[in-house]
């Protein structure tokens, strides 16, 4: 994922004050209401900069032109395929952080979408208020997924049974469980290492272990291995 590159200011009295880092955002969905709502919305966060909306026939790199943090890519798209621009997105050199949009739950797409690294799901019925907060989330390297959503992609993205995601967390020492516990609540990697008082080189490296151990590619699935083992699980909060 891309580093957040600038600051915007806003000027009081005369002067400009900083107002932190800006997450740059690409918005790509073939519904103008959906891409000009979520425009609307994360634009009004002073930290959120919508960099490009696309409705889906643009080029992998006209998408990503604006060198977004995070793309908000729609699954499904009468042109061309969401799987093909998340697949294209994910073999760059240093990929944003890709939230898959679905208007369905059962959406037969997600399980695919999982397996080529998006990093969360959203139903487009989603709490607007809580759009942006889940754009900083991804934009620090965390997950996201609709509670509505979850059953399905556990169910179709894992084929193991419950007893062989159960063997897969037994392997994991008992730091790097803690670091999984973390990770599935939707923390970054700055954000675990504060709580576990650890450096952010010493998470980096548990995370992955944890992957390699648990044979996934991506924190979020990850996250759902040990759903699947029935360990509890929050991700990054979102109530429908």
């Amino acid at each position: 994922m891309g580093a957040v590159r600038r600051s915007r200011c806003n000027s009081g009295d005369g002067a400009s004050r900083e107002r932190g880092p800006v997450i740059r955002v690409a918005i790509v969905d073939d519904e103008a209401l959906v891409r000009s709502g979520f425009r609307l919305i994360l634009s009004a966060a002073p930290d959120l900069e919508v960099v490009g909306t696309f409705d889906g026939s643009e080029t992998t790199d006209a998408i990503v032109g604006g060198k977004p943090d995070v793309v908000l890519l729609d699954i499904r798209m009468r042109g061309r395929s969401g799987l093909d621009i998340l697949h294209d997105i994910r073999e760059m050199p240093t990929p944003p952080a890709v939230a898959v949009l679905t208007t369905f739950a059962s959406d037969d797409h997600i399980a695919r979408a999982l397996g080529d690294g998006a990093a969360g799901f959203l139903v487009k019925d989603t709490d607007p208020e809580q759009l942006p907060t889940l754009v900083r989330s991804l934009a620090a390297g965390g997950i996201v997924l609709s509670p509505s959503i979850s059953r399905t992609v556990i169910d179709g993205y894992l084929g193991a049974g419950d007893r062989a995601a159960s063997r897969l967390i037994e392997a994991l020492t008992e730091r790097e469980r803690q670091v999984l516990a973390r990770l599935v609540a939707g923390e970054s990697n700055r954000e675990i290492g504060s709580t576990l008082h650890l450096s952010v080189g010493t998470i980096k490296d548990h995370v992955s272990a944890i992957l390699r151990k648990l044979g996934v590619a991506t924190r979020l699935q990850a996250a759902l291995v040990s759903e699947r083992a029935g360990l509890t699980t929050s991700f990054s909060a979102v109530d429908r």
